[in-house]
């Protein structure tokens, strides 16, 4: 281990490094972070969700086949019957 010594004196001068001000900004960001993910925990916490009671039997169609929304008055007869009427 002592080998590393001289190698920790060889910093080169001219060398831009993040400094004790990038350490304060890393440590303030990093507390945020902290301070977020904790108030989140919280909240989430207070969600009350109930998922919605499953039937046991299938529900029956109300609506009858030819009155489905997709078919178009006149169609069958290969005429261009318009925009949609409803009636």
């Amino acid at each position: 281990m002592t080998h590393l010594v001289p190698l920790a004196k060889e910093v080169d001068d001219d060398k831009v490094t993040p400094g004790v001000l990038g350490f304060i900004v890393f440590a303030v960001m990093a507390l945020a972070v902290w301070g977020l993910m904790k108030s989140m925990n919280r909240h989430m916490g207070k969600v009350d969700f109930k998922e919605p009671e499953t039937r046991s039997e299938p529900e029956p169609e109300s609506e009858p086949e030819s009155a489905s929304p997709g078919k178009r008055v006149g169609a069958a007869s290969g005429g261009d019957a318009g925009p949609e009427t409803k009636g």
